[in-house]
This record gives C-alpha cells, structure tokens and sequence, in this order.
C-alpha cells in the first residue's frame, strides 16, 4: 500500500472514530429509501422523495454542498444547504467522503443548468468507507488485478457492469425461449462418481465420508438423458461445468452451459429449431441481428450455412480425412503438407483430426455456420448416420475466427452400441488420449430401459455473451474468473 493510500485510509478511520463519538452508527440497517435514483429524477416537484447511493463527487461553498450520488440505475446531483438542514447536521458533512453511501431526502428541483437535483431537507450516513478507490485503474498493466479486485473493477469500469448485464440477458432469453417452447427446467448432479457427457478431463476431488473419489460434472448429458428415458420428453439445465484444461482468452475452468433434450427428434430438426433460437436471444439481446465482434460484423439472420466437418478440413488442408482411417497414416499425411501440429500430444486418429480442425479450419471460420457430420470416434455419445456409419449424426454453430458456440447431436439410444462405444473410448485413453469417456454402465443399462429417438443440444453461455459483448477475453463476462493464486494483500 503506498504511503499515500494510508494516509487517506488513516483519514478515512479518524472520521468513522469522529462520527461514533457524535453517538452516529456509520452503518444502518434500516433504510428509507422510497425509488431509484432513476425514478426519482423524473418526479421533480414531489417532495419527501428519499434518494440513497454512491458518493462520486463533493464539492463545498461555505454554506453550500453538492453531491453527486450514484445507484445502479443513475447519478443525480443532492444539495445540501446550512439553513435548511442546520448547523449541526451540515458539520457532518466533513466526515463524508468518495465512495461512501448516504441517504437523502428532500424535494427535486431543476437547477439554472438545467441539472435534477434534490434539495436535502435532511440526510443520514448508510455505509462509511474505509478504503478510497483508485484514480486510475484501466490498462493491460491493470489486468491481472483488475480480476483479482473485480469489486473495484465493477466501480470504476461501467462496462465492466454492461458485460456482466449482457451475460445475464442471454441468460434470461435463452431460459424463457426454452419455458416458452414447452420444456421443464431441471438441475443434475455436480457432484459425479463418474464423469461424461463431454470429452475433456475432469477435475478430482474427495468425499471422506464415503471414502471416495468423486469427479467435478464436465457436462450434465447423461443425466438429463436419464430423465429423458424416466419419462421427461423436453428438459433443460443452466448450470455450472467444470473443466481441467489451460487458460486462455476463449477457455475458463469453471464456466455455465445450457444444455436441453427433446425426445423425438433429431439433429436436423434442431438446427433448424437452433435457427429460431438464436436469431430471438440476439435479437432480444443485441436488438438487431447484425454483431459487431473485433471489428468485424457477423450477421446472425438466418438460415445458416452448412458444411461437413471431413468437408471443411479437406477445403483447407487438402486432406480427405477418411482416406486415411489409421493414425500413423494420416499423420505422415499431414507432415507431407507441412501442416504444423504439435505432435508430442497427439497419439491417435481422433485427437488428430480433431487438431487438423481446430487449428486449421476453425479459425478461418467468421460468419455463423454449421460444420456438420463429424467422425463417430469424436463424438461418442451421438448416433452415426444411417447411410455414411463413419460419421455422426452432429452439428456446430462456429463462427467469429473459430468460436464454438454450441454442439448438438442425435443421441447414441442403441445400448449395445453405446456400451462398444465407451469401450472404445477407454482404449483411447489407455492409448494417450485424457479427455476420452469413462465407461458409465450406469447409463448404458438405463438405455436398455428405453430412451427413445432423441436430439440433445448444448452451449457454452460465456461464449455466446462474448460474442454479443464484444470482449476477446472469456474473463469480461465472467463476474469473478479463475486465477493463478496470489499472496493476500
């Protein structure tokens, strides 16, 4: 702390001791407040109204005090003068400073200026703040603690508080679109002895009681797929995943999906579906349909294109995946068109198809499409199609250089079949590959039970809010991200 934070601090404590000694109690639990700061600027004439906030500024004229005072919605100017509110009450005044929380009331009046004011027929102190904020705080050098101190962060940075305003639009579209197409919203385990419904590597944690090892959710399916075979036709969760993968500006450990099945129907009756969706949350959202993301403007009017995931990595790298159905052949392949993949960890054909797409087709995407059909060995959980078994029955929503937005499949309902799967996925990862499934004989005899003809659907709710927000970092629309630890201040 630098010798002049405390100083003020030292000033801040010698003022709450000030206002203790008058008998004030610097932190109220009754408040009086009558509207928003908003509500109440536009009731000039009312008297009695009672105004409570922020203080952002103080300015004093012998006799005269202005204030300007801050709330969620809005900042309106407070006067307070000596003879209206008495010599007594005035003095207090000097105790007050930046940042803390008053409450005030009086009558609104609009001055000369034309500024909304309320003049203060009387006030009380809400909250006496011990800690002055920054003066500065934006820039790259400010980042790191600008996501450790995000309270500060949300005072200072207004678009901080509009990012996070953003997240929970989409939030709420997405909820009521889901509510109001008939389908019941659910919750499911966090809490998992076996983790699924994802290829990615969960984190491990310990129930003593049970003396067990239990796995942190990497995706609700499974569960929401039971419900589907209990009887549940078209359910939906929003709710926290968790994934052990690096940081970066598009990946957070900890983030919220919405995921949703509906039984009877299939992967392409849910793009469609996905169409209407989408085009209604960015609407609701954005209030048009045209995005602007890094200074590029995605149009997000429908229908989208479509390509194949073997398609699409064949357009860029010239490789026609399935020619090549061995590992060791696909990647002297790749070698031979100087395709740079890291293949110290890459040890088998699915992880390497999937890194021919990430890193070569996906970022060249701009524009919302669909990349449909991807191989049966990346998507374990989906049905293959009928007519071409290599591929399954699956569709991505990608777009601004490579997002993500969202996955959706037909679901794998053939037990038999589900249960060779899992098989297989356990010999990917003998051979290599973590963030293959685990075996969930759990889930394979609840399919023997019946889970009819289903299409399940699931996105990554920061993601989308990025977009809409306009952030390159998966972090500003995130309240309190996940960070590398630091020693306590």
């Amino acid at each position: 702390m630098s010798e002049e934070m405390k100083n003020e601090t030292q000033t801040r404590e010698e003022k709450l001791e000030n206002l203790k000694k008058l008998g004030i109690n610097p932190y109220p639990s009754d408040i009086k407040r009558t509207s928003t700061i908003a509500e109440i600027k536009k009731s000039e004439g009312k008297q009695d109204l009672v105004v409570a906030g922020k203080i952002a500024s103080i300015r004093s004229h012998g006799k005269s005090t202005f204030m300007d005072v801050a709330d969620e919605t809005a900042m309106m100017q407070v006067y307070f003068k000596f003879d209206t509110v008495g010599e007594t009450k005035y003095e207090l005044l000097k105790n007050f400073d930046l940042g803390d929380y008053v409450e005030a009331s009086g009558e609104i009046f609009t001055t000369k200026t034309g500024e909304i004011t309320l003049a203060a027929k009387d006030f009380r102190l809400l909250v006496k703040t011990l800690l002055p904020v920054p003066d500065k705080w934006s820039g790259l050098k400010d980042t790191e603690i600008r996501y450790r101190k995000r309270f500060l962060d949300m005072i200072i940075n207004p678009e901080v508080r509009k990012n996070i305003e953003i997240r929970s639009n989409v939030v709420t579209s997405l909820r009521n679109y889901m509510l109001k197409n008939g389908f019941i919203e659910v919750e499911t385990p966090i809490l998992q002895a076996i983790p699924g419904g994802a290829s990615a590597k969960p984190f491990v944690t310990h129930y003593n009681i049970l003396k067990q090892d239990m796995y942190l959710r990497i995706a609700p399916e499974l569960f929401l797929k039971r419900l589907v075979v209990g009887g549940f036709e078209k359910v939906f969760e929003i709710g926290r995943q968790f994934r052990n993968e690096g940081l970066s500006h598009m990946h957070n450990p900890e983030f919220t999906s919405m995921e949703f099945y509906w039984a009877y129907q299939n992967y392409e009756s849910l793009m469609t579906f996905t169409e209407e969706m989408i085009k209604d949350v960015v609407t609701n959202v954005n209030g048009s349909l045209k995005v602007t993301y890094q200074e590029q403007e995605l149009n997000f009017d429908t229908p989208f294109s479509r390509i194949s995931f073997d398609a699409l990595i064949e357009k860029d790298c010239g490789i026609n995946i399935y020619k090549f159905p061995e590992f060791e052949d696909l990647k002297k392949e790749v070698l031979a068109k100087d395709i740079a993949l890291n293949f110290k960890e890459i040890k088998v054909w699915p992880k390497l198809v999937d890194e021919l797409y990430k890193k070569v087709s996906r970022p060249k995407i701009v524009q919302p499409i669909f990349v449909t059909d991807h191989p049966v060995d990346l998507v374990p959980l989906a049905k293959a199609k009928e007519d071409d078994p290599k591929k399954s029955q699956t569709f991505q929503l990608v777009c601004a250089d490579g997002f993500e937005l969202l996955k959706a499949y037909t679901e794998q309902n053939d037990p038999i079949e589900q249960e060779n799967k899992f098989k297989e996925q356990v010999a990917l990862s003998k051979a290599g590959w973590d963030e293959s499934n685990m075996m969930d004989a759990n889930f394979v005899e609840a399919l023997k039970y019946g889970l009819p003809p289903t299409a399940g659907w699931g996105m990554g709710i920061e993601r989308f809010a990025m977009i809409l927000a306009d952030q390159y970092s998966i972090k500003e629309v995130i309240a309190f991200p996940t960070l590398k630890n630091a020693s306590r201040n």
